[in-house]
C-alpha cells in the first residue's frame, strides 16, 4: 500500500541505507535523499552513492517516479570535534568504556537533526534511518530508544509531527539482504553486493561474495555473515 507520507531517507550508500531506501520507495509516494559529508575514513560510501542511486531508478520506472531530489550537506565538523577511528587513521580497537573506537559520539543524533531541518523546509514527514540494534556493534544512537527519543524533541523543539522510521531495527544482517531481495529481487541483492559500500577502511580492491570490503573490520565480518547466512536460507 502506498501512503500519502512523503519520506527523507538519510543514505549513506551502503547496505543497509539502500535496503531502507528501496523499502521506502515501496511504501511512500515521494522520496528524497540526503547524504552526510562528515570526514569519514571511508569516504568512499560518498562516491558510490549516484551509481546506486541512479541504479535503482534504472530498476524500476515506479521507483523512479517516486525517488526525488538527493541532497549531500557538509558536518565535516564531526571530524574536527571528535577522535574516532571513522574519522582519523587509526586501528578499530575497544575502548575503555566497552564501546568500539569506531563509535563517533552524537553522530546519528545530528544527522537526524540536520535531516528533520531538511525535512521540514522541503515539507517531507517521515525520516528513514538504517539505524539497528540487533546486529551492531553497540552504538547507543543506534538503540531505539535513542530514536524515539529523538522523533519526541524534534516534534517538541519544531512543532512538527515527524515520524522516525527504522525499518531495520529488529533483523539481523541476514534478515536484512532478506528484506532486500523480497523489495527489489536478485537484482536489488546484486546491486547491493556489487555497487554498495559498507567496509569502514573504505577498501574497494577485491569483490567477495558479499561485496566490496577489507572482510576484516566490524562492518565487513557483519555483512559477510550475513550475506552467508542469507544465501544458505536461500538455498534450502
Amino acid at each position: 500500500m502506498t501512503l500519502p507520507n512523503q519520506a527523507l531517507v538519510l543514505f549513506s550508500g551502503g547496505q543497509d541505507s539502500t535496503t531502507c531506501l528501496a523499502w521506502a520507495l515501496s511504501r511512500y509516494a515521494k522520496v528524497e535523499t540526503v547524504g552526510f559529508d562528515y570526514g569519514q575514513r571511508h569516504a568512499v560510501e560518498m562516491t558510490v552513492r549516484p551509481a546506486v542511486l541512479q541504479k535503482l531508478r534504472a530498476s524500476s520506472a515506479e521507483w523512479d517516479a517516486r525517488l526525488g531530489e538527493d541532497h549531500v550537506v557538509d558536518l565535516s565538523l564531526i571530524a574536527e570535534i571528535s577522535d574516532t577511528a571513522l574519522t582519523h587513521d587509526v586501528e578499530i580497537a575497544m575502548q575503555a568504556n566497552g564501546l568500539p573506537n569506531t563509535f563517533v559520539p552524537g553522530r546519528n543524533l545530528l544527522f537526524m537533526t540536520v535531516a528533520a531541518t531538511l525535512a521540514y523546509r522541503r515539507g517531507l514527514d517521515v525520516l528513514v534511518g538504517g539505524m539497528c540494534e540487533t546486529d551492531f556493534s553497540g552504538y547507543p544512537d543506534c538503540r531505539d530508544d535513542s530514536m524515539k527519543a529523538m522523533q519526541v524533541a524534534l516534534n517538541l523543539g519544531m512543532a512538527t509531527r515527524l515520524k522516525i522510521e527504522t525499518p531495520l531495527m529488529w533483523i539481523d544482517k541476514a534478515a536484512t539482504w532478506d528484506m532486500a531481495r523480497t523489495l527489489g529481487g536478485s537484482d536489488l541483492v546484486d546491486l547491493i553486493r556489487t555497487d554498495t559500500h559498507t567496509c569502514y577502511l573504505g577498501e574497494r580492491g577485491a569483490l567477495h561474495d558479499w561485496g566490496y570490503g577489507c572482510g576484516t573490520c566490524p562492518a565487513c565480518a557483519l555483512r559477510a555473515r550475513g550475506y552467508r547466512q542469507f544465501a544458505g536460507y536461500a538455498a534450502t
